[in-house]
């Protein structure tokens, strides 16, 4: 990388705490030198309350752009001068564009979501949606899938903080996107979850369950629920195929895993800085 640095060259960054371990800046230096877009990446440990600071570094720096991670996606929101409208919605940045000193904040975990379902030739127009979670992926994934045409959400989320948080962000959708009814109630409720799954195209796990290394955990208990003709999607994607998704494949559910939603989600972001199309298929192998 450092051969193609010179005079010209533009920063962009990944703004959050802890960031030592992310994968973001090869991903992206691999990515600006295929196209050939003279950037460069690096990772800053930021807290929230330096945001503010890291922010105004843009701006007197020029940087084209950054990627906010936890804990900073909610102050970013509140400091930048425009939001898109999924990240109006969703009331969290991860994407950050500055535009001669304009910065504009965007989410592109849901726009991820959508595209890799679509990458499996699955359209969100129409279709019914349980999603389980009320974290911030479920919020994003909740937001774009009404954005993108989906006519019904069913969210469930055990009755804790984040249920609250699940009913503010379905009464927004729902005024934001009157055609789109969402709904939330406990996942603990077998009946309403299962008769929910019963009459969705598209089931999505937006919660840590079956991530490594509690492989053996899963929302689902009834796997008489999984059916041909049913999606059945996952955020974690280590492993691979979770045991949500062996379940549902067992049964004849169409599976779609999280890595491609994690690789969707930063081809958004490169979209948005570049105008260019991000070499999924060679980050895909190269990083994931």
């Amino acid at each position: 990388m450092e051969a193609r640095i010179d005079g010209h060259t533009t920063m962009l960054a990944l703004f959050g705490s802890p960031v030592g371990h992310s994968g973001s800046p090869a991903m992206y230096n691999y990515s600006f030198e295929q196209v050939g877009i003279n950037y460069a990446y690096l990772a800053f440990d930021i807290k929230e309350n330096e945001m503010a600071s890291a922010l105004q570094k843009m701006r007197i720096f020029n940087m084209r752009g950054a990627n906010v991670t936890m804990p900073c996606k909610k102050i970013a929101s509140e400091l930048v001068d425009k939001l898109s409208p999924a990240a109006q919605l969703i009331g969290a940045v991860n994407t950050i564009v500055n535009d001669d000193g304009i910065l504009t904040g965007h989410n592109t975990d849901g726009a991820g979501y959508v595209a890799n379902l679509r990458q499996h030739n699955v359209e969100p127009e129409g279709k019914i949606l349980t999603l389980l979670g009320a974290g911030g992926a479920s919020t994003a994934i909740a937001v774009q899938m009404a954005l993108d045409g989906v006519k019904e959400i069913h969210i469930f989320n055990p009755k804790d903080t984040f249920y609250h948080n699940a009913e503010v962000i379905a009464e927004k959708i729902m005024k934001k996107v009157p055609d789109c009814k969402v709904t939330v109630d406990d996942i603990n409720d077998q009946i309403a979850l299962n008769s929910a799954i019963e009459n969705s195209d598209i089931l999505a796990n937006a919660t840590k369950a079956g991530m490594a290394p509690n492989v053996e955990q899963t929302n689902i208990k009834d796997t008489s629920v999984f059916r041909p003709g049913l999606v059945v999607t996952d955020t974690v994607y280590s492993p691979a195929v979770t045991k949500m998704l062996q379940d549902a494949k067992d049964h004849g559910s169409q599976i779609i895993g999280g890595k491609g939603m994690l690789v969707q989600q930063g081809a958004a972001a490169f979209k948005l800085y570049t105008g260019e199309d991000m070499p999924v298929d060679d980050v895909k192998k190269l990083f994931f």
